[in-house]
């Protein structure tokens, strides 16, 4: 089976949603919990398949503290890495050889940017833009807004 194949194959067998702009591309919309989605993509290249997921744009603030959190987090992740780039956003990236292209492969590969993208996303905002949760909730407040999609940084802003 050619990668196109075995790429469409695997997705559609795992019901992601995803388009194929053109043969070798295809974009892949990965579902998560704290971070809503992921979107990754996939490229077939004559050497390898480059998978390129976006995490979240570059931090506000503490940058040698969530480097750092990125390069120990690197140490403990499968097929991809995390990295940054020229405006200092982050992503996971990696390369699968063109043998080792399969539908299981893919799962692990996919299963790791959705672990690390979602399981990672709310450390990145705290660490990198907890002043601007902290800004975004005391407006939200003295405009009686809804902090609902704000509670899992409450910790953030009590000060008991």
């Amino acid at each position: 089976m050619k990668p196109d194949e075995v790429i469409r194959s695997a997705l559609d067998e795992r019901e992601l949603k995803y388009t194929n702009p053109e043969p070798g591309k295809f974009f892949v919309t990965l579902p998560g919990a704290k971070k809503l989605q992921t979107n990754c993509w996939l490229v077939v290249g004559r050497h390898a398949l480059v998978v390129e997921a976006f995490v979240c744009r570059n931090p506000d603030e503490a940058h040698q503290d969530v480097y750092r959190f990125l390069l120990r987090r690197n140490a403990k992740l499968y097929g991809v890495h995390y990295t940054v780039d020229t405006r200092g956003d982050i992503y996971l990236v990696g390369r699968i050889p063109p043998h080792a292209v399969t539908a299981d492969e893919l799962d692990r590969v996919l299963g790791q940017v959705v672990e690390a993208a979602d399981g990672d996303f709310n450390t990145l905002l705290e660490i990198g833009f907890k002043g601007a949760i902290r800004r975004e909730w005391d407006w939200r407040v003295s405009r009686g807004e809804s902090l609902a999609n704000l509670q899992a940084f409450r910790h953030l802003v009590d000060t008991d």
